[in-house]
């Protein structure tokens, strides 16, 4: 039997989410947090939710990390689009193929497996000999994120703008062709705006230290932050909106203000926390201005954000003078 010729295994390994499922499908079959938990307290009595939870050797993957994260210490193998834990990454890999997720052998298909453009070289060859030798997949490509998000809009020719936990890059497409020159990428990214709200919670009397309380910010900041259109009118006194109230796991009411908008600000100005790198807006025209002058016409119309790590709500305060002829064409992968 040809394996090659069995229905291939996507992997969109990001550094926040793990997106799974097989080639084909309209939606990936499994999406959990690309983290691993360890017990951090001894235990005395056997059995419980704990014990049967875990993979044997003490170590949690996928959504029991998030139900027991209060007695786990959690962790990250992927640091800015780069393994750092190679053991934990095969454990989450190992992971996608378990009962309760694709339910599948890992040597009966071929997979693709996505990452973050301009990553280092040992990168793809260590994944490559952990799929190949622990796994025993079949065959394994490898594809970039952004290029994967333009097909799947129907698109051959666009710029991609893509998001994540931890790298932001846009990618400009031409006629199905990548332009690697072009690419632009910077490492300041959601998990920096986790790290942010987590400051400026702090400054407000909230105190998140655990690395399961800075999951818990991680959540707020997907379900009370929002971009804001004019920060300077937002910093107004006469225009700041009603706290936002999130409760959190304990019942603790948590007044939101300042904080939600401010946390996503960094995208647009990483000098907030010293770096140097643009913001995303100059990763996206930089990446254009690198391309072919013939080129740039068709790019500046055709913009396009991947599907994001990073999510916000809406703003709650739009921009109240839009343009009602926009020059770019902007498709949305999904909503934040």
């Amino acid at each position: 039997m040809d394996l090659v010729a069995n229905q291939p295994v996507v992997i969109d390994n990001g550094t926040g989410l793990v997106k799974a499922g097989f080639a084909g499908a309209d939606r990936p079959r499994a999406v959990f947090p690309c983290c691993v938990g360890r017990p951090k307290h001894e235990r005395y009595m056997p059995g419980g939710a704990l014990e049967a939870s875990g993979t044997g050797d003490g170590l949690f993957v996928g959504d029991k990390v998030l139900e027991h994260r209060g007695a786990l210490r959690l962790s990250h193998p992927m640091e800015h689009g780069v393994v750092s834990s190679w053991a934990d990454m095969e454990a989450v890999w190992g992971h996608v193929y378990a009962r309760e997720q694709l339910n599948t052998p890992a040597d009966q298909h071929p997979v693709l497996l996505t990452e973050a453009p301009l990553n280092p070289d040992k990168q793809r060859s260590k994944c490559a000999e952990v799929f190949f030798e622990t796994f025993g997949a079949p065959a394994l490509h490898f594809a970039p994120q952004a290029l994967l998000s333009l097909y799947a809009s129907g698109r051959t020719s666009g710029v991609v703008l893509d998001v994540g936990d931890g790298v932001a890059h846009a990618v400009p497409v031409y006629e199905g062709f990548a332009l690697p020159h072009a690419v632009t990428r910077m490492d300041v990214a959601g998990r920096e705006v986790t790290e942010q709200l987590q400051l400026l919670l702090r400054r407000s009397g909230y105190s998140f230290v655990t690395s399961a309380e800075r999951d818990l910010v991680r959540e707020i900041k997907e379900q009370r932050c929002y971009v804001a259109f004019d920060p300077a009118a937002e910093a107004r006194p006469t225009n700041r909106n009603r706290p936002a109230v999130h409760t959190l796991p304990d019942g603790t009411a948590l007044e939101l203000s300042d904080e939600r908008w401010k946390a996503p600000e960094l995208l647009f100005d990483p000098g907030l926390i010293g770096s140097e790198y643009g913001g995303v807006q100059h990763c996206l025209v930089g990446a254009i201005r690198r391309s072919d002058l013939e080129l740039r016409r068709t790019l500046f119309s055709q913009a396009r954000r991947a599907e994001p790590e990073t999510e916000t709500e809406p703003n709650p305060n739009p921009n109240p003078n839009p343009n009602p002829n926009p020059t770019p064409k902007v498709v949305l992968a999904g909503g934040t």
